[in-house]
């Protein structure tokens, strides 16, 4: 034989020699729909698909920062064992206190009581009340967001903490590297931030000139604000101009719906802990419990007090938390199901929960953008649109070219969910999250509203108009849902 064909021959055999091996391993601990994506690519495009399975392609995370997480759930365990499964004087049905269980298993978090401030929802007039409750400070603020960028709309809020920090405020602040660095102005903010005495640190940071490496596929995706631990605000809002940056985007109008929520009471000692991991990870500092855990006046629920749970979930949390909480909710829903999500790809157990509400007699309704800002996710979450209304799911499309981007989610008139979530594998899987979910008091009313005003404004998606769609359409929708499992 000569040179050229021992060397195909070789290459070959490696070839499918990797691909036996890779059907063997790639399904283990992995979804189905996931692993069918990964093996297809793996067997149609192996010089594609082995590095990237290699680089992102893992279902699990380990390494300082899994240990990390894994010994402050412990530390939470410890500390709120003695704590009752629900507040005093706070009522549940035995099938809600069920799912309260699992979120304290799956988190340590227990659940508390909070007190809703108020919600917010225009992005000028957020950032407007987060520096008014910032003018307050006296010993600390916390903030922590995925995007971040000092611009004309965001400017009263740093200007804000530049007068805390010259009052001898505290002034601690994340944000995520991958996040935020590709907008205009990323190198002069972190300059600023460091000039007015912000102590500030990146979130999953890439530098491998520095030695910092770490899964590129990764983001820390919370959105929380935390003044003294006398109120928090978690949400959907980035800190940036709703515009996001864009020419293109102010040209055409097209600008980011955001809500979320102001809280105060015990809850803010759950919030106050997920910053406390995260900076502990990122900068190694561990925060003072004298300092930020001090205990609340107990709250009753009743109007704005409500019993409040925090399920944190992201790579630290390979049970998915806010997956399990999303399925046993809708699992839970007896008359109605309202949910809210910019990005909508649900997996098997997700759809199946959904569907299957609508077969109870549940009235389901699903609130989704008419277009969506990111190519592949927007067609992904197309392809589900013939499954859920032909079961009798109730599609609302928020008109374009208006981006909604609210994360939340109604069951019955009972129980609220508010966070940084969204209904995709992405955010269950390789997303730090955080979701609060309420009951007895007022945040499901808020929510409710808020769904009654997308509701006026939305069109409603028929059956047969989405039969109507063209077959080149419906073809790129199924070719993202399927890319969609490998994101």
């Amino acid at each position: 034989m000569d040179i050229p064909t021992i060397v195909t021959t070789v290459i070959l055999i490696v070839e499918y020699a990797m691909k036996i091996i890779a059907v063997g391993v790639v399904p283990e601990n992995r979804r189905p729909s996931s692993s069918s994506a990964w093996l297809l690519l793996i067997l149609f495009l192996p010089l594609v698909g082995f590095p990237l399975y290699w680089l992102i392609g893992s279902p699990y995370m380990s390494g300082r920062r899994q240990k990390v997480q894994q010994a402050a759930d412990e530390v939470l365990r410890q500390h709120t064992g003695d704590l009752p499964m629900l507040p005093a004087d706070t009522e549940a049905s035995r099938s809600l206190e069920r799912i309260i269980q699992m979120n304290r298993t799956l988190t340590g978090m227990p659940c508390m009581t909070g007190e809703v401030l108020d919600m917010l929802d225009d992005p000028a007039q957020t950032y407007a009340a987060m520096a008014a409750e910032v003018d307050k400070a006296s010993r600390y603020v916390h903030v922590q967001f995925y995007i971040m960028a000092w611009d004309d709309t965001t400017d009263v809020f740093f200007q804000a903490l530049a007068r805390a920090v010259q009052r001898g405020v505290r002034v601690r602040l994340l944000v995520d590297d991958m996040g935020s660095r590709k907008y205009a102005g990323w190198k002069q903010f972190k300059k600023r931030l460091t000039e007015v005495g912000v102590d500030w640190h990146l979130m999953l940071p890439i530098d491998i000139l520095r030695g910092r490496w770490r899964r590129p596929d990764l983001r820390n995706h919370r959105k929380l604000l935390v003044v003294d631990g006398d109120m928090a605000l978690v949400g959907s809002h980035n800190l940036i101009d709703p515009h996001y940056a864009s020419k293109k985007n102010l040209k055409v109008g097209r600008r980011w719906h955001d809500l979320s929520v102001v809280v105060s009471g015990d809850i803010i000692l759950e919030i106050e802990a997920v910053f406390a991991m995260d900076w502990y990870v990122e900068c190694g500092e561990v925060l003072d419990p004298e300092e930020h855990f001090i205990d609340k006046p107990d709250l009753v629920p009743g109007g704005a007090a409500n019993a409040m749970q925090l399920v944190p979930s992201g790579p630290g949390h390979p049970t998915e938390p806010n997956q399990r909480m999303f399925v046993a909710l809708m699992h839970l829903a007896k008359e109605s199901l309202t949910i809210v999500s910019p990005y909508f790809v649900p997996d098997e157990a997700l759809l199946g929960a959904i569907t299957s509400a609508v077969f109870r007699g549940v009235d389901v309704e699903l609130f989704v953008g008419a277009e969506a800002d990111q190519f592949i996710v927007g067609h992904a979450q197309r392809s589900y649109y013939a499954a859920l209304l032909e079961a009798g799911v109730k599609i609302y499309l928020y008109p374009a070219p208006t981006v909604l981007h609210s994360k939340h989610m109604t069951v019955d008139d009972r129980i609220g969910v508010i966070g940084s979530s969204n209904m995709d594998y992405r955010s269950f899987a390789l997303d730090y999250e955080i979701m609060l979910m309420a009951f007895g008091g007022n945040l499901v009313d808020l929510l409710q509203a808020q769904d009654a005003a997308y509701r006026e404004v939305s069109h409603l998606l028929t059956l047969d108009e989405w039969r109507g769609q063209p077959w080149p359409s419906r073809y790129l929708d199924n070719v993202c849902r399927l890319t969609s499992a490998l994101m």
